[in-house]
């Protein structure tokens, strides 16, 4: 491991809406576990020698021989800044991929079962399942979406890939935006897909694919519709099947916000307060900004993402699937840039080409990011916003950094 002492996040972006403070990078980090396995299936007894240190461990528990982090001056500063900042309070999970959690801590009314809308935090875990359908054989993420759904014909050049990396050329989310679907609970994902592929009322707005980022918007329903036209499932479905049960998630769903509880701006909404019952079926979820989890939850997808796919003993993304999402998709293909020349983007990863970090935060205070090369993932998780999360986030990263280079020295 690499101590950084002296490197901070060498981005920081602050979204004003439903965007992310985001740090990041990417690592091929993913050839720890047979190659032919296919996701969804369960490794066999006589490959376990081939699973990382710890793997048969609960995930919400460190394995026996993990060493000892301290992680006392984190905890410190999280605890000052919750008081100084005058914040509900917070909730921190760091995991390793040798050793799973390694610390999970909370502050004010945070505890272990606390549930928080994650916004943005949404996208990569969305982006997964799209890549899983592609493991699956029902989708090529690079072939043009109207090869699968009628509808498609609408933006016939437009690919799966164009979608998750915010490159579709459809209009994004800090535009004047005519997809007024994606914020409504009562239509259906499918429907507002093709509204949004067929409307003509984007037409000054669509611009060539693969040309320029422009994040978020309903690019995202149109990646969830064609999830669901290509596997035959609703989007619930999917999301039990490929994350919920292989991965043991209790508190972590999908839902959509925007005209179900009470909203206030760009802040975490105080209409969701603990309880996902708020968030009526909707047929519609927010595919970029519906999620809520909890720290252990989220922490399990991040550890999943650490040891190449996997969660426990079954395959939930392959190899390849991790690779595609964590490099730099729109640096490599057009050379993009996301917010500045530092920042590019995987798919459902913001990618921070000055430190090796990968980062999906958050408007409603949620900071997760990876550190692909080190193994190491980590959830900042806060009821506010992305510029409070973000803060909170640049003042501990460093420490977690050092505290795990200190404990495996």
């Amino acid at each position: 491991m690499v101590r950084r002492s002296s490197v901070r996040c060498g981005l920081v972006v602050v979204v004003l809406a439903l965007g992310a403070a985001s740090c990041g990078g990417n690592d091929d980090a993913v050839g720890l576990f047979q190659e032919d396995a296919e996701p969804g299936d369960t490794v066999p007894d006589s490959v376990d020698e081939s699973l990382p240190v710890g793997e048969s461990a609960s995930v919400d528990e460190p394995t026996t021989n993990a060493p000892s982090f301290d992680f006392t001056a984190v905890d410190e500063t999280v605890a000052t800044f919750v008081d100084v900042s005058g914040i509900s309070g917070a909730g921190l999970i760091i995991v390793h991929r040798d050793f799973g959690v390694i610390h999970h801590e909370h502050w004010g009314i945070f505890d272990e079962d606390r549930v928080s809308l994650i916004a943005s935090s949404t996208k990569m875990v969305t982006a997964g399942v799209l890549l899983r359908l592609q493991d699956d054989g029902l989708l090529d993420i690079d072939a043009p979406i109207a090869d699968y759904v009628e509808w498609g014909a609408g933006n016939p050049a437009i690919t799966t890939a164009q979608l998750l990396s915010n490159s579709s050329g459809l209009v994004g989310l800090f535009e004047p935006n005519p997809y007024t679907c994606m914020w409504v609970s009562s239509t259906t994902l499918q429907d507002c897909a093709a509204e949004i592929m067929t409307t003509t009322g984007d037409d000054d707005g669509v611009i060539a694919p693969d040309t320029r980022f422009r994040y978020g918007g309903g690019q995202w329903q149109v990646a969830g519709g064609l999830a669901e036209a290509v596997s035959g499932k609703t989007w619930s479905e999917l999301v039990d099947e490929i994350y919920i049960q292989p991965c043991g998630l209790e508190m972590f769903g999908y839902g959509s916000p925007f005209d179900q509880v009470e909203m206030d701006g760009f802040n975490h909404p105080p209409g969701f307060d603990n309880n996902p019952d708020e968030l009526r079926v909707s047929a519609n979820p927010s595919m970029e900004a519906g999620a809520f989890s909890n720290t252990l939850d989220y922490g399990k997808l991040l550890l999943m993402h650490l040891r190449g796919g996997m969660c426990d003993d079954t395959r939930v993304l392959s190899a390849e699937a991790l690779m595609l999402m964590h490099d730099d998709r729109i640096g490599t293909v057009y050379d993009g840039s996301a917010y500045g020349s530092q920042a590019g983007y995987g798919m459902g990863w913001f990618v921070d080409r000055s430190n090796g970090h990968i980062s999906d935060g958050g408007a409603f205070g949620s900071s997760p990011w990876l550190d692909l090369e080190d193994g190491y993932g980590v959830l900042v998780l806060t009821e506010s916003n992305s510029d409070t999360s973000t803060a909170l986030a640049g003042y501990v990263r460093e420490l977690i950094d050092n505290a795990i280079a200190d404990g495996l020295a």
